[in-house]
């Protein structure tokens, strides 16, 4: 079974940064796609920003040059570096990687709260 751990949730301020991370208990490669999903309350589950196994990544228009997301195959980790963070960025974040087969497995979330 594959668990993926998210660290990196917190409280900041409105233009502050934070840095999510999402380690898997396998090879990283063994995944298709990698992401991150964010869900604010009363609203649905969206995608933020993924990562594919070649490096190719997509971002929701509302992070784009705010946002960045990266991975690390040695530490089987992938990162999710928020800057610029705005009020409307508040939700829980989830970490979810996708095996080519359409498996998905996701993390426990992480709360991140933008606010002053």
């Amino acid at each position: 079974q594959v668990q993926l751990v998210e660290s990196g949730g917190g409280l900041v301020q409105p233009g502050g940064s934070l840095r999510l991370s999402c380690a898997a208990s396998k090879s990283i490669f063994s995944f298709y796609v990698m992401g991150w999903y964010r869900q604010a309350p009363g609203k649905q589950r969206e995608m933020v920003a993924i990562i594919t196994r070649g490096g190719t990544t997509n971002y929701t228009d509302s992070v784009k040059g705010r946002f960045s997301i990266s991975r690390s195959n040695a530490k089987n980790t992938v990162y999710l570096q928020m800057n610029s963070l705005k009020p409307e960025d508040t939700a829980v974040y989830y970490c979810n990687a996708r095996t080519v087969i359409g498996a998905d497995y996701w993390a426990q979330g992480t709360q991140v709260t933008v606010s002053s």
